[in-house]
């Protein structure tokens, strides 16, 4: 009996192997050893062999999925601190958290002052994509910009534009850090354009739609990129102070400290359309 028993798992063994279920393996010994023990049964030591390695899968498809997505920087949910900002519905964020407007392939806008947690929520629901399975891509309006600059300069723009848009969830950060000229808002259009009812966005900006001709240089390409990017949207506004500079509020001036929000959800009016702005590429398949 000893020597089918022993027979029995090491052909347990290389059915473990040849599955290529190293985790599994190497929790054989210990699983049967409880079994022997009558600590478990036998659907337990199956289930005990399976959860280790799906865990351990699991692990490794989501630390892959993160770097892929360019998220480096881990935010969740239960580390946003919703005490410190009062205005924003813990509820409506927690709604976002379950992905329904990644199915939908809406745009959610995070708009507020620097230091309100417009990034961190945004990685957040980032991260639970990746947990879900969605194919997630992060990253700054400028370095989104500074990627399809490079790629036109290679000959390359239409494939670069693509890649970014077959993500499930496409994360523009930081709108209106930083100018990025006519140019590059004419390449963020033909992204946006590309993403339109095809992948969901979020975004993050501490300007309102009104100052968006400022941002993008050019007026006729913001209200073009507002009339995709305000279509299905949702728009959650965060007033507040910065929640860095929370233990250092006295130093600051007094109309820096708990100052209000200045984000106006009003879009700029529509300005008269210029020749050739904005730029689309007839041969793109996204266009339209």
């Amino acid at each position: 009996m000893r020597t089918s028993t022993v027979s029995t798992t090491e052909q347990i063994r290389r059915y473990l192997v040849g599955l290529r279920m190293p985790r599994a393996l190497e929790a054989l010994d210990a699983t049967l050893n409880r079994f022997e023990q009558g600590d478990s049964s036998m659907l337990e030591v199956l289930e005990t062999l399976l959860a280790e390695e799906f865990t351990t899968r699991e692990t490794r498809r989501i630390k892959t999925a993160l770097q892929t997505a360019r998220l480096s920087t881990i935010k969740t949910l239960a580390g946003y601190d919703f005490s410190f900002q009062p205005s924003l519905d813990r509820d409506r964020v927690m709604a976002l958290a379950q992905l329904e407007f990644v199915e939908r392939k809406q745009a959610v806008h995070f708009l507020g002052p620097p230091g309100t947690g417009k990034s961190h929520l945004a990685i957040a629901l980032g991260i639970e994509a990746v947990r879900a399975g969605k194919s997630v891509y992060f990253g700054s309006l400028a370095d989104l910009v500074a990627s399809m600059a490079k790629a036109e300069r290679e000959g390359n723009l239409t494939q670069r534009v693509r890649f970014l848009a077959r993500h499930s969830l496409l994360i523009v950060d930081e709108i209106g850090y930083l100018p990025i000229g006519s140019n590059g808002g004419n390449l963020f259009f033909q992204l946006v354009n590309a993403c339109y009812e095809r992948c969901a966005i979020v975004l993050t900006s501490n300007r309102s739609f009104g100052e968006w001709g400022e941002v993008f240089g050019d007026s006729v390409v913001a209200a073009a990129l507002l009339d995709r990017l305000l279509h299905h949207a949702i728009v959650v506004q965060i007033e507040g102070s910065s929640y860095r500079l929370r233990e250092h509020a006295d130093l600051l001036p007094d109309h820096l400290r708990n100052r209000p929000s200045s984000i106006n959800l009003t879009p700029a009016p529509p300005a008269r359309r210029r020749p050739g702005r904005p730029r689309k590429e007839p041969a793109d398949p996204f266009s339209g």
